[in-house]
Order: C-alpha cells, then sequence, then structure tokens
C-alpha cells in the first residue's frame, strides 16, 4: 500500500526529527488493518501544546491543548473502506484521507507519563488519527468508542519499536 505523507512542522524547534518516519509508519500499518490497499495521501503538522490549542479552539470551539487532532476529509463507515467513497487528488488519483495535527510537546509527556516513550506515543496518536480519518469516532462511551479502542491495540501490536520494518 502506497501512503504519501506530507508533513509539515508549525515552528522551529520541536526537535523529534524521526517523527515523519514514526507518523508514516504507524499510519500504514493502520491503512493496511483496515484493508485499505489503494495509494493515499494525508497530511500531518507537528506543533506544541500552544499551537494545537488554538487549532483547537479555532475548529473544534475547545480552548485547550490536545495530544492530536484529525479532520477526515472523507465521511466512512468505520471498518469497511470504500475508496469510491472518497476524494481523490486530481494529479495522481490517490485518496485523499486528511489531516492530522500532533502536540509534540504533549506526545513527549504522555510517553513519559504512561511510561513507553515517546515512539511508542506518536505512533500511537497516529494510528488513533488514522482511524479517525477512516470513520471511527470515540465521542460517546458506547460501542464505538470501544470498538475503537479495540482495533488501536491489534494495530499497535504490532507496532512496537525497534520491530523491523519488514514485518509490517
Amino acid at each position: 500500500m502506497q501512503l504519501k505523507l506530507s508533513l509539515s512542522r508549525e515552528k522551529r524547534g520541536l526537535g523529534h526529527e524521526n517523527a515523519r518516519a514514526l507518523i508514516l509508519r504507524a499510519a500504514k500499518r493502520a491503512l493496511a488493518c483496515e484493508g485499505v490497499d489503494c495509494p493515499c495521501a494525508l497530511s500531518a503538522m507537528l506543533t506544541d501544546d500552544e499551537g494545537i490549542r488554538a487549532i483547537n479552539r479555532e475548529f473544534r470551539g475547545i480552548d485547550a491543548a490536545t495530544d492530536v487532532l484529525s479532520f477526515p476529509m472523507n465521511e466512512l463507515t468505520p471498518g469497511s473502506f470504500d475508496a469510491a467513497d472518497c476524494e481523490r487528488d486530481l494529479d495522481t488519483g490517490c485518496v485523499l484521507l486528511g489531516d492530522m495535527v500532533f502536540s509534540l510537546e504533549r506526545c513527549a509527556a504522555q510517553g513519559e507519563e504512561f511510561g513507553h516513550g515517546f515512539e511508542h506515543e506518536l505512533m500511537y496518536l497516529a494510528v488513533h488519527s488514522a482511524l479517525h480519518l477512516l470513520g471511527y469516532d470515540h465521542m460517546d462511551e458506547g460501542e464505538m468508542k470501544r470498538e475503537m479502542r479495540a482495533r488501536e491495540k491489534e494495530i499497535m501490536a504490532g507496532l512496537e519499536p525497534g520491530r523491523p520494518e519488514e514485518e509490517l
């Protein structure tokens, strides 16, 4: 499965030069596990807590920092991806999935807090965001949230840091 990732950094000095590779690896695995087998494109922006708070306030009306935001390009049904239901890049034909925004500051803090480190946390957030782009949601405490958490756990099982890329 081919995935084009357009990555931008909102600010200088955010560090974590390996972030692109980690996001790409996790997003590819999430898409593959969800049965996405066509060329796709998504964008990701790296920022800090201040930057993601401003975006959260502007687009969601929530004046608080968070770890990741997802902006799906399509309205999809979780677990039943169909490329025919998606917008495509007119030049490349790639399915346009949407946008991800990561607070690297929050990611590093949560990786430390949860004891699994930055790399694991960033890959988890990329999986989480990719599932949102594919129609999953967790806004209520019901079945959809349990289903999304179960998918995240299954996908992450194959993404432990240091595991060879060819095993994915």
